[in-house]
């Protein structure tokens, strides 16, 4: 069973700011939730930050950067978005 948290889209000019949040029971995503925080460009120059769940590996939270992607501790969905929202307000 899915249920949709939250499935919000903002644009300003060349920046997106798309926020995907979905409870699951789906094994492969043990915290409950099937999530994509993304802010980012609207063209071709890719993410500013985004957090989600990796598809492949069961369990494993990221951050992405335009120079890295790195393992997260997953502090709780409502932590994290909340801690995304507080870290895009002091990025370009």
């Amino acid at each position: 069973m899915v249920t949709v948290i939250e499935d919000e889209e903002e644009r300003d000019g060349t920046r997106v700011i798309r926020r995907k949040i979905l409870r699951t029971d789906d094994s492969q995503f043990p915290s409950g939730y099937r999530y994509a925080l993304h802010y980012g460009y609207t063209d071709d120059r890719g993410t500013i930050l985004r957090y989600d769940n990796e598809n492949r590996t069961p369990g494993r939270h990221e951050q992405h950067t335009p120079d890295d992607i790195k393992e997260i501790d997953f502090p709780g969905m409502l932590e994290l978005r909340d801690r995304f929202l507080d870290e895009i307000t002091d990025l370009p």
